[in-house]
């Protein structure tokens, strides 16, 4: 479990890092903004991509040589990112590292399910729920510490202890399963081609559309009515293949549909609750990423302790876990709230303690989403819900980072305007008082950061609205699970 535990969290580092040091790394390699977004673009694309595939590989190959394979292959792309000759190379790169980085959540589902005891289960799908939380909060910090320690290299090549040590630990860990080629006789080779261009023209038109002006551009239209057409067709080829990538018929499954949906509005928030603060402080405040590093770590580390106390919670059959998950996203609400008042003189001091609703309410609200998503699987089932779920949460991180993108430039543009509006009245007085054209600047930096603090608390009220959302359907739609440890005790044992 800890084997594969660290391969998923290098997969996520590998993609934030870059992230968060994404201009150091274009001033060392030398390319513009534009250029250096397609690094992280393609990274995400492929990684979604992978994730829908990785269950069939995984089975097919077994468990245990799929994640070796995809590990080392992680580590290797990583030891020779520094070194591309061009940068087309360096893009390919990143696209195959993205896709062999998005193989491994998969595997860490799977092995919480397949091989830990029921009275264990529970605290499996925390340590997993560890990557959706506390993992994009730890990326943050490590970032800034590579590449302020050691240099812009080492934002790549992190990944090599940590996948090297996590490849020995599944070795030594996991059972040999037997290959199945077998299973090539039925391989959905029109999933794949369907599917794979579908899920990476929608990532990619996601993560560029609001730099490229949304659907002002060829590009991000073409991207979207092409990869809504071929997910459209992947889906009905799903849906009668024999042995298709996603089981659809699941979905009827009350369970199952709300897991999808509340995964993808839960993730949406806690990008929004890492994004927004740290936004702010960097455009104005300032700060440099280093200086997010408490702010990052003061939700992270607690964390790792409030993760198995919100487990072990869930695990008692009194608890009805759809509370825990409502108690959950209003903490998560009140942060927001909270965050909404935000103004200009606020600093980092002012986040510890609305960030401290965020250590409670994610694990509260991420935990019973997984135990609705699996507590009534079948063996059989598990790599297609596997497939499905994470999927969703990665098409949930691309979706966070354009409504992000969206709502951040369309409300600093409409408050720019509005807070230039009433000032424009002013001007003729201003110039008749002899204003100075650094008196301009200062103007315009004021209204920029009121601007900036005036998206920040409009950001966060979007938030609330889709804790509101979330909310409604966790009253109409899934029924009570029990966690396994129940449902195990109360079976006679057979003699």
């Amino acid at each position: 479990m800890v084997g594969v535990l660290l391969a998923v969290l290098v997969s996520g580092f590998n993609d934030h890092v870059t992230g968060v040091d994404l201009t150091d790394i274009r001033g060392a390699l030398g390319i513009g903004h534009d250029e250096g977004t397609w690094l992280t673009a393609l990274y995400n694309a492929f990684q979604v991509s992978a994730m829908a595939f990785a269950p069939w590989c995984a089975v097919t190959f077994s468990l245990r040589r799929f994640t070796i394979t995809m590990t080392g292959l992680l580590a290797m792309l990583a030891a020779l990112a520094p070194f591309m000759p061009n940068l087309p190379s360096l893009y390919v790169l990143r696209a195959v590292q993205g896709f062999a980085g998005g193989a491994l959540p998969p595997m860490l589902m799977t092995v919480a399910l397949r091989y830990l005891p029921p009275n264990l289960k529970i605290y499996g799908l925390g340590i997993y729920a560890l990557t959706a939380t506390t993992g994009p909060n730890i990326s943050t910090a490590l970032a800034a510490f590579c590449f302020e320690i050691f240099g812009w290299r080492a934002v790549f090549w992190e990944a090599i202890p940590f996948c090297t040590a996590s490849m020995l630990l599944v070795a030594y860990g996991l059972p040999q399963d037997p290959l199945k080629l077998e299973r090539f006789r039925q391989f959905n080779w029109r999933g794949v081609v369907l599917g794979l261009p579908a899920i990476c023209m929608l990532v990619i038109g996601l993560l560029q559309g609001d730099r490229l002006d949304w659907f002002r551009s060829p590009l991000i239209c073409h991207l979207f009515v092409g990869g809504i057409f071929l997910f459209a067709m992947f889906l009905v080829n799903e849906w009668f293949h024999p042995l298709p990538f996603f089981r659809l018929q699941m979905l009827r499954s009350r369970d199952v549909t709300f897991s999808l949906i509340a995964v993808a509005g839960v993730l949406v928030l806690a990008v929004v609750n890492l994004e927004v603060p740290a936004t702010y402080l960097m455009e104005v405040r300032g700060y440099r990423p280093l200086q997010i590093i408490p702010l990052s770590l003061a939700i992270a580390l607690p964390q790792l302790f409030a993760l198995p106390l919100v487990a072990a919670l869930c695990n008692i059959r009194r608890v009805d876990c759809r509370w825990v998950m409502a108690g959950g996203l209003l903490l998560m609400a009140a942060s927001a709230f909270g965050t909404s008042f935000v103004t200009a003189d606020w600093y980092r001091g002012n986040f510890y303690l609305l960030q401290a609703f965020q250590v409670f309410g994610q694990p509260m609200a991420i935990i019973p989403i997984l135990m609705f998503a699996t507590m009534k699987l079948a063996p059989t089932d598990g790599p297609f819900v596997s497939g499905m779920f994470n999927m969703t949460k990665g098409f949930a991180n691309a979706i966070a980072a354009g409504l992000l993108g969206f709502l951040e430039t369309w409300r600093e543009h409409t408050h720019s305007n509005i807070l230039l509006d009433r000032y424009g009245g002013a001007m003729p007085t201003l110039h008749a008082l002899g204003m100075a054209p650094e008196d301009l600047a200062a103007l315009a930096e004021r209204v920029h950061t009121q601007a900036v603090v005036l998206t920040a608390a409009d950001i966060n009220l979007v938030a609330i609205g889709i804790v509101a959302g979330l909310l409604l359907l966790l009253l109409l739609l899934p029924p009570r699970v029990y966690p396994p440890a129940s449902a195990s005790a109360s079976t006679p044992v057979a003699r």
